[in-house]
This record gives C-alpha cells, sequence and structure tokens, in this order.
C-alpha cells in the first residue's frame, strides 16, 4: 500500500513507499493528513526531483457495484469498489407526486407556471447523478495521484425487438455516458474497451472474476477495472496489490416541506434539510469519547445528536456536542473491503 503525496500547493506528486513517509513524517519534511479516508502526506519542503510516471485510473461501470484502479506500470496504487448512485430516478418520481398531491388540496396556492425545462437540453436528474458520482471519484482521485489516462468500459444498452423507435433514438445510458466521456477529455487522455476485450485481457492473464457481484472482495469487480488500468500503462501481469476501499453516496434527505404522513389533527412537520446547530451539518467526521470515527446524521428536539458509523449503522440518537471532536466534513461513507488471492 502506497502513500500519496502533495506538495505545499496541494500538487499531486508521484506515491510513496510507508517507511518513507513515516521517516518524512519523524524529520518535520512532511506533514501527515487524511483525505476521505485515505492517509496522505504533505511535503513541507520543494522536491528535489519532480519526476512523474503515466497513472491510469481503470473504470468498471454497473448497474449496483463499480470497480475503480489506480496504476502505474510499476505498482497498483489504490482499488475502490463503489455503490452505484440509483436512487435518484425513484426519489424524482415520489417528489412528483407529491406535488400533484399538494395541488389537489383545498389550499391557497400559486398558479401553475410553464416548465421552463421543456424543449431544452438536459440530462434527467437520475442519469446525471449516476454518471457524476463516477465523474466526481476520478476528482477525488486526481487530487491524491497525478492522473494521466482513464481507461473505460464501454456500455450500450440492450436493444429491444420490435421496437424501432427505442433503438433508433438515445437512451438515457448513452446520453449519461456521452456527457460522461465529453468530462473525461476535458480533464484526462480517455481510452475505452469493449466488455469482451476486458475479458479476453482477463483471461490472458488468468485472472478469474467472482459471479457474487454484489461481494465486497476484489474479484468481484476490481479484477475488471485492474486490467482496463494494465492495458494502459502496462506493467507486471500478475495483481501486487488486491486490497478494497469501499465508498458509497451519504444518503441526503432533501429540505422538504413537510412530512408525506400527517400527525394527528393534520399536522405536518417539516422534514429534511443538512443544518443542524452551531454550525454543524450532517455528514460531518466527527471523534466520539465512545464510538471513535463516526458521522453526525441528525439531531432531536431535545437538542442531542444521531451518531452513525461511517458503513451507515446507527450508534445512538442521545450525542452530547462535548462528547465528540468535529473533524470535516464527509463526500461519502467509506470501509475496508477484503482482499481475495489472484
Amino acid at each position: 500500500m502506497f502513500v500519496p503525496v502533495v506538495d505545499k500547493n496541494q500538487k499531486p506528486l508521484m506515491p510513496t513507499k510507508p517507511s518513507r513517509a513515516k521517516k518524512w513524517i519523524k524529520s518535520g519534511k512532511a506533514t501527515p493528513f487524511w483525505r476521505n479516508g485515505v492517509f496522505c502526506v504533505r511535503l513541507n519542503k520543494n522536491p528535489s526531483e519532480n519526476h512523474s510516471q503515466d497513472i491510469a485510473i481503470g473504470v468498471d461501470p454497473g448497474s449496483k457495484k463499480e470497480g475503480f484502479t489506480v496504476k502505474s506500470e510499476s505498482h497498483t496504487y489504490l482499488n475502490i469498489q463503489a455503490d452505484a448512485h440509483n436512487q435518484v430516478s425513484r426519489k424524482v418520481a415520489k417528489r412528483k407526486e407529491l406535488r400533484r398531491s399538494r395541488r389537489s388540496r383545498k389550499c391557497p396556492n400559486r398558479k401553475n407556471r410553464t416548465n421552463r425545462l421543456a424543449n431544452t437540453e438536459r440530462i434527467p436528474a437520475g442519469t446525471r447523478a449516476r454518471w457524476d458520482w463516477k465523474l466526481r471519484i476520478l476528482d477525488w482521485l486526481s487530487k491524491l495521484y497525478p492522473v494521466t489516462h482513464v481507461c473505460v468500459e464501454d456500455i450500450k444498452a440492450q436493444t429491444k425487438q420490435y421496437q424501432k423507435k427505442w433503438n433508433t433514438s438515445f437512451s438515457p445510458l448513452q446520453v449519461g455516458k456521452d456527457w460522461f466521456y465529453s468530462e473525461v477529455k476535458k480533464r484526462w487522455k480517455l481510452l475505452t474497451l469493449q466488455g469482451y476485450e476486458t475479458k479476453e485481457i482477463r483471461d490472458r492473464l488468468g485472472l478469474k472474476k467472482s459471479t457474487k457481484k454484489l461481494a465486497e472482495t476484489f474479484d468481484a469487480h476490481c479484477v475488471d477495472s485492474w486490467c482496463l488500468a494494465y492495458h494502459t500503462v502496462g506493467g507486471d501481469a500478475i495483481v501486487d496489490n488486491t486490497s478494497i476501499f469501499c465508498i458509497s453516496p451519504i444518503p441526503i434527505a432533501r429540505r422538504n416541506l413537510h412530512r408525506e404522513v400527517p400527525k394527528k389533527g393534520g399536522m405536518r412537520s417539516r422534514y429534511g434539510g443538512t443544518i443542524l446547530k452551531n454550525g454543524l451539518v450532517k455528514n460531518t467526521l466527527v471523534k466520539h469519547a465512545k464510538y471513535g470515527l463516526t458521522r453526525l446524521a441528525g439531531i432531536n428536539s431535545k437538542g442531542l445528536f444521531s451518531i452513525y458509523s461511517l458503513d451507515g449503522k446507527r450508534l445512538t440518537t442521545g450525542a452530547k456536542q462535548k462528547e465528540f471532536t468535529v473533524l470535516r466534513k464527509l463526500n461519502f461513507n467509506y470501509r475496508i473491503g477484503v482482499s481475495s488471492p489472484c
């Protein structure tokens, strides 16, 4: 496991060994810090050399789980298995349903406005969230490593028989993929491979892919992303790092006018939002005196905080502010996966 290195201006440099990073920290040449669960060091002096190799990120998209691998010709730096962002379309449909139900009630409301998004080129909310999640992960990794290439396994929408309109028009998958590719080309060099080409590389190297798609192991999805990165930068055909780092998007309850189900007497209390109190917001990483590294998830009427673990499990709903130390805002949940032999 290599340690990401950045200079005084936060520019990513080539990663280093943990032993060397420990010597830098002990001698005062570097300062340690954490960035979204990844341990990094920041140089306090200008580096003597600024030579860098080509570093590629292999991206294996999926409907439930996705794989990302950061690799150079010499080493595999990081394997990430991410949960897909697939809940937005359901929330948008529910929002539409609630809006229409409010319109039918006998209460004062404004007149309907014309659809300001009609006849405009835009990406559906669910599609945009799914592909923007991949781009956010790439941007985060590019702040840790000097990434030069991105290799993506190209996926296509399945055609439907006897439906010419579906086959000839763009599907949401194609629209989101085209937008993602255009954004990647603005930042890095983009390469794409078909699914059968990834399988050929995997078979040639003697790697096996697990049939358990939801398992948090290297051979579930990261084996394909590793093959994509290997195809881009080359190197040793033996996988030197099978540890995976699992992340998932944080479920955020947006500010709603009221809850769906009213209380007794027809009262509907407000729901959602991210602001808690005293400047604290939800999904903030804190160090609790009893539970260690946790995140804030909410606050009750008594002013007590709800504390969740980093993998999404509720620990307590009665934490006091004096019991924890605020660290930083979280961008996603993270946890350590299981290594698998290759």
